[in-house]
């Protein structure tokens, strides 16, 4: 059923409650924020993923306003309801009426929620927040003629992968599914798979290479055992929950060392390797993002979720289009590094491929120096905004994390602009430049 409204929205009160408009300060940069987003729209939008029947859904303002404060301040669902309970200013920006002092919704709500919707509505999310930087002026009209675009790796939160334990992992995967379904097996291999994965790891880090690869090799028989003897044991008609299992353990055996594609997760199939050139860091594991900033004000105009490793000039004109639908209007010109040459883009869109090599002209190389900017921002969405781990289940997560992680960059922006003390400094240096412009003191 379609969530109710908000208790903000409703007009009848408490009588021997205090209102949280009075004890709050109308000027901190929640108060502020919380009446420039279109709360109307987002209910409208999010509103028609629920039937008319049925229980009703929870305030979508609760569950919009929960996300942004969590990928804001890089909190698990567990901390951002923790916090929201003992801060004032959070309830309030997520359409509470009074002060509250029990958890509006389990944790375990939070994920539900974040299944319903797909990109499309991660992107209104980002799009709500870009519209509000908009109508207070922190994005101004011109920051969004020129562009920065750059692609990096979102990790997936998967342990190393090594074959001797993916050997291990699947088998015992594969083991638990069996006893779920019944499936009386000849032998599980529990004990002895243990003991030759711990003795793998020990072989390995003494560096007695012929007794690892030995232990590997049999785990990898073990493995070969559980899989024909499940399939025998179906009568080759397994479950199609087994069966998925069954092929994922098959490419898992039969994989060599130069095979593309290959699994890295049990869990998350899907996960690429991914070599971006790092001397810290060889190999990462997860998907590939594309980040859209604007070259000034550093503003993130558009974040994709790619799937797999795919060439970065190949993803340029779905980045372009995701900004210009964003922000609403199409940038005159975007800067790019050497690693998206042939791009082959079909928009209007002048792409500069920075090459400090070339002779340009000031302007262009301008330009050239400041494509650079975007690598503190993606530093950021990692390091704050919890995109360094993916936590997010399976393709959809892959998605959807880069842009709420983009929502949480320019949600503080936001509140650093709305601040009071710097509305105050700029106001003040606003003031300087004028007088120092007109040749006149401060008065």
């Amino acid at each position: 059923m379609r969530p109710k409204k908000s208790p903000q929205d409703q007009s009848q009160g408490e009588l021997f409650l205090t209102e949280l408009e009075n004890i709050i300060d109308p000027d901190h940069e929640l108060a502020k924020l919380a009446k420039l987003i279109d709360w109307s729209g987002l209910e409208e939008h999010f509103g028609k993923q629920f039937s008319e029947q049925g229980r009703p859904g929870k305030p979508t303002r609760l569950m919009v306003g929960l996300h942004y404060l969590k990928y804001a301040f890089d909190l698990s669902d567990q901390e951002v309801l923790s916090r929201w309970l003992e801060n004032p200013y959070w309830q309030y920006f997520c359409g509470r009426r009074y002060f509250e002092k029990s958890l509006p919704v389990e944790s375990s709500s939070l994920t539900r929620w974040r299944k319903r919707f797909d990109q499309t509505d991660a992107e209104y999310l980002l799009k709500a927040i870009i519209d509000s930087a908009k109508a207070c002026k922190a994005l101004r009209p011109s920051d969004l003629k020129r562009v920065n675009v750059d692609t990096t790796t979102q990790e997936k939160n998967i342990r190393f992968p090594t074959d001797a334990r993916s050997y291990n992992r699947m088998r015992e995967v594969l083991v638990r599914q069996a006893r779920k379904e019944g499936i009386n097996l000849r032998q599980s291999y529990a004990r002895i798979g243990e003991k030759l994965l711990r003795n793998q790891q020990c072989a390995s880090r003494a560096r007695n290479f012929k007794l690892s690869k030995a232990c590997t090799r049999k785990l990898r028989t073990l493995l070969g055992r559980v899989i024909r003897d499940i399939w025998n044991k179906t009568g080759g008609n397994p479950s199609q929950s087994m069966m998925y299992l069954l092929e994922i353990g098959w490419q898992l055996h039969n994989q060599q060392r130069g095979d593309k594609g290959k699994i890295y997760s049990v869990h998350e199939p899907h996960v690429r390797c991914l070599s971006k050139g790092k001397p810290q860091k060889k190999y990462e594991f997860g998907n590939k993002a594309s980040i859209v900033t604007t070259a000034k004000g550093n503003w993130i105009l558009g974040a994709i979720g790619l799937d797999g490793a795919p060439f970065d000039g190949h993803t340029l004109e779905a980045a372009l289009t995701q900004s210009a639908y964003l922000s609403g209007r199409l940038p005159d010109q975007a800067a790019v590094d050497r690693g998206y040459r042939g791009h082959g883009c079909s928009h209007l869109t002048e792409v500069l491929i920075t090459d400090h090599r070339k002779k340009v002209p000031k302007k262009i190389r301008k330009w050239f120096k400041r494509r650079n900017a975007i690598e503190p921002v993606i530093g950021h969405l990692k390091q704050d905004h919890r995109m360094g781990r993916n936590y997010l289940k399976g393709v959809a997560g892959d998605r959807l994390n880069p842009i709420l992680a983009a929502c949480g960059f320019n949600f503080r922006k936001l509140m650093a602009f709305l601040w009071p003390e710097i509305f105050h400094y700029q106001w003040c240096w606003w003031r300087i430049r004028k007088g120092l412009r007109l040749g006149i003191g401060l008065a």
